[in-house]
């Protein structure tokens, strides 16, 4: 069949895929719209909070029994609150760790990125040592029929749960970060630092929130991504390769930027695996940024996030 004939169903896979690089790229943006700096440790937040949500869905699901109803849709909701919890303590702790005790002793900028890759080093061998080195497949928690179709493309119960998820995350963070407090925080922070202190933000604790938020999205994204894929302890490093790119493609400290970017991802992925090889949709994904950042530097929407609304 050509490509037209598979458009439908290639785009409603991009759609899919590209969803979850917006869930982790908000991790990067949110981190270097507040601080100037890219976690390059992100991936790993993403990869705890995909085994808390392997973990749990376990341990909840009788052996061999495939739930159905309310039942599934109660493990899904356990295994995103378990793989967000996750992720956000996996963040937490990272900043702790690798970024404030820097940040106290006003740190040269190459500091932070190497023990930013010294923590994800940590990080990807202790959860080899831990949970092995094999890909550990997530329990089915629906039956993963095709629910409908959408102008003749096949949309399955594990797609509209992914991408609806993911829609729900992404909704959330933006109306977060435009109208709470915490999200004014966050955006007055962003635009300069220095006066929002005199303006009687705690700084400290926008950081440390701010950690916190990009890992609950990107452990809830990490589950959803093991639910599709399978867990391994290294499944963070292409997503997260992938989630950068998105983000730096939508403009990197831009909340809109993150999902725009993520999203347009995965359907050139989807595409170019069509068109060309899937082993290429890679170099394709690359060679598209590639082509943006000479055209735009700033990405597509290449605003801070202090001057986001």
């Amino acid at each position: 069949m050509g490509f037209a004939d598979q458009f439908w169903q290639l785009t409603v896979d991009g759609l899919m895929v590209g969803s979850l690089y917006a869930v982790i790229a908000l991790g990067y943006t949110l981190v270097y719209g507040v601080l100037q700096l890219i976690n390059f440790a992100h991936s790993e937040v993403f990869m705890l909070g995909a085994f808390g949500g392997l973990f749990a869905a376990r341990g909840l699901l009788p052996g061999g029994a495939t739930p159905s109803g309310l039942a599934s849709v109660g493990l899904v909701a356990a295994g995103l609150a378990v793989g967000a919890a996750g992720g956000a303590a996996a963040a937490f702790t990272l900043e702790r760790v690798a970024y404030r005790p820097l940040r106290r002793r006003s740190a040269p900028r190459l500091a932070y990125l190497i023990s930013a890759i010294g923590a994800s080093l940590f990080a990807v061998n202790l959860a080899g040592k831990e949970f092995g080195r094999q890909n550990v497949p997530v329990p089915d928690l629906f039956t993963n029929g095709t629910l409908f179709h959408l102008f003749g493309a096949q949309v399955s119960t594990l797609t509209v749960v992914v991408f609806g998820a993911a829609v729900v995350m992404l909704v959330l963070l933006d109306r977060l970060v435009a109208k709470s407090r915490l999200g004014q925080g966050i955006r007055a922070v962003a635009q300069d630092a220095d006066t929002a202190v005199l303006m009687g933000v705690n700084v400290e604790r926008v950081i440390i929130l701010t950690f916190v938020i990009g890992g609950l999205l990107a452990g809830a994204g990490g589950f959803l991504y093991a639910m599709t894929f399978n867990a391994s302890y290294n499944m963070g490093f292409v997503p997260g390769v992938k989630a950068f790119t998105a983000a730096v493609l939508g403009g990197i400290g831009n909340v809109r930027g993150a999902m725009l970017g993520g999203i347009l991802l995965g359907l050139v992925e989807s595409y170019g695996g069509y068109v060309f090889q899937a082993s290429y949709k890679d170099v394709i994904a690359f060679l598209v940024l590639v082509g943006i950042l000479m055209v735009r530097p700033s990405g597509l929407l290449g605003v801070r996030l202090g001057r986001a609304a």
